[in-house]
């Protein structure tokens, strides 16, 4: 135990012993911070009752000046002997920097401007037991170490208050803006199970968890897809869903095993109508979250006003990576092409699945090739499962992802809603699945009896919360823009 934490409790214990309950069950708070800044002339000869955590203590004899912070902003608070009665200014000496205080008073001016409150009465609300972070150069504040920030989040919170809450906010704007655009084109926001029977809706790895009382395991989603097509089968003709999924993968700058997407489907609607859906979508929560269309990405200068560049995957390829992979139809043949480019090949994987390493190769990263914002689309059939074939050219699907800044934002196409073609897909991803491919769809025989009852013509699109925020924000990884995000165990 520190020598800090036990000067705490000894506090706490003063405390007790004198009858105070420093864990009282109620406040009564009038007015928060900000408001009381903002409208401080009017509120001068009012008494008013704020409450904060304690964030400095300067002792002056007979007076006390202090700092006091809530969740919109931090004021200076005044303590005087002669207002407050010599116990109550006794007591002063029993509170700690993290504290939970009320206190109630007038407001006035110092001599040197600041606005501050003079309190006449005051009561703990909270004792903290644990010092907070160490004080920067600026005497505020600061927490820098990676890990314990993320592993510690309401320590990154209290320290760096200045940086992470406009990250959290501008997510939540995101989400409300988001939402206002789909509500406002007739989409209708459904929940799907997070808990299913069999996973699909993407290519990963899936959690795997048991039900004691059915006596059968559950997979923790990677994607709610198939249910929200299951709705458009059963008559809803816009739907989206904003949820958690879960993939049970590697960990880097983008991926963290716990994420949160949006997925809207649209009846009678193909890929390039969600395309144009999708700019719009950005376009509006941009607008929203940044005052403007051109943002700044880890110094790349981005122009996010409508319309995308638009780009066949072949096309992009070709240009960026040097490789026609048309002219490799076979995959040991593109494998060769890729070394003989310094690309590393994976034995394991199939042609599409190479093909779409080049991809990578060319739009993710901290220094991109193609910097976007750009829809790459007609993607390969074999890595394409729930995609509709383009009529004319069977081995590429009706599918685009878009791409800006080095992010993937997301991922649409045409929606298959041919039960046999659907059935032939599944079974070809099984054989992956027997080559070596862990990521592959399974057969879904619930899902393709919802086919052949019938689905109209759907494009649908999928795109990441954390990625759009990371982009918004411009933070480099994912762990910064979750507020709890997955972590190795500390003692490794």
């Amino acid at each position: 135990m520190s020598d800090e934490r036990e000067a705490r409790l000894e506090k706490l214990a003063a405390l007790r012993a004198e009858g105070i309950d420093p864990y009282p069950a109620r406040s009564h708070r009038t007015h928060i911070a900000a408001e009381t800044l903002a409208n401080f002339d009017s509120l001068q000869g009012e008494h008013i009752t704020l409450t904060g955590r304690l964030m400095l203590l300067r002792e002056m004899g007979k007076s006390v000046f202090a700092h006091i912070e809530d969740g919109s902003a931090r004021i200076q608070i005044y303590f005087k002997r002669d207002t407050l009665g010599d116990e109550a200014f006794r007591r002063i000496k029993l509170l700690d920097l993290g504290d939970f205080l009320e206190v109630t008073g007038t407001l006035f001016t110092t001599r040197t401007g600041e606005k501050t409150l003079a309190v006449e009465r005051y009561e703990l609300l909270s004792k903290s037991l644990t010092p907070l972070p160490a004080k920067g150069a600026g005497g505020d504040l600061k927490l820098f170490d990676p890990e314990t920030r993320h592993r510690k989040r309401y320590l990154d919170l209290l320290a760096n208050r200045e940086v992470e809450f406009p990250i959290f906010q501008a997510r939540a704007k995101i989400l409300a803006s988001m939402r206002d655009f789909l509500n406002g084109r007739g989409f209708i926001e459904v929940e799907t199970p997070i808990l299913q029977p069999l996973y699909g809706g993407a290519s990963a790895r899936p959690f795997v968890t048991h039900h004691n009382t059915l006596d059968r395991d559950f997979y923790l989603r990677i994607a709610p897809e198939l249910y929200l097509k299951r709705l458009i089968v059963g008559g809803f003709e816009r739907v989206y869903e904003i949820g958690r999924s879960f993939r049970n993968e590697g960990m880097d700058r983008e991926h963290n095993p716990e994420f949160s997407t949006m997925e809207f489907y649209q009846a009678y609607a193909d890929f390039e109508e969600v395309m144009r859906q999708v700019e719009q979508m950005h376009a509006h929560i941009i607008q929203a979250v940044c005052g403007s269309l051109q943002i700044s990405y880890l110094g790349m200068e981005l122009d996010m006003t409508p319309p995308f560049q638009r780009m066949t995957l072949h096309d992009a390829i070709a240009e960026y990576a040097g490789i026609d992979y048309e002219a490799y139809p076979e995959r040991d043949a593109l494998a060769e092409a890729m070394r003989a480019k310094g690309h590393t090949v994976d034995p394991k994987l199939g042609r599409g699945k190479l093909i779409d390493n080049l991809k990578d190769s060319i739009t993710r990263g901290r220094d991109p090739k193609i910097r976007g914002p750009v829809f790459l689309y007609d993607y390969p059939f074999d890595i394409s499962p729930l995609a509709k074939r383009k009529p004319g050219e069977p081995n590429t699907t009706e599918r685009f992802q878009l791409f800006a800044g080095g992010l993937e934002m997301g991922n649409a196409f045409s929606e298959l809603n041919d039960p046999l073609d659907q059935r032939i897909r599944f079974e070809d991803q099984a054989r992956q699945r027997v080559g070596g491919d862990a990521e592959t769809q399974l057969l879904d025989e619930d899902y393709i009896e919802a086919l052949e009852v019938g689905m109209p013509p759907t494009g649908g699109w999928g795109g990441g919360i954390e990625k759009l925020t990371m982009l918004l924000t411009n933070q480099e990884t994912i762990r910064e823009v979750i507020l709890f995000p997955a972590l190795r165990n500390q003692q490794d």
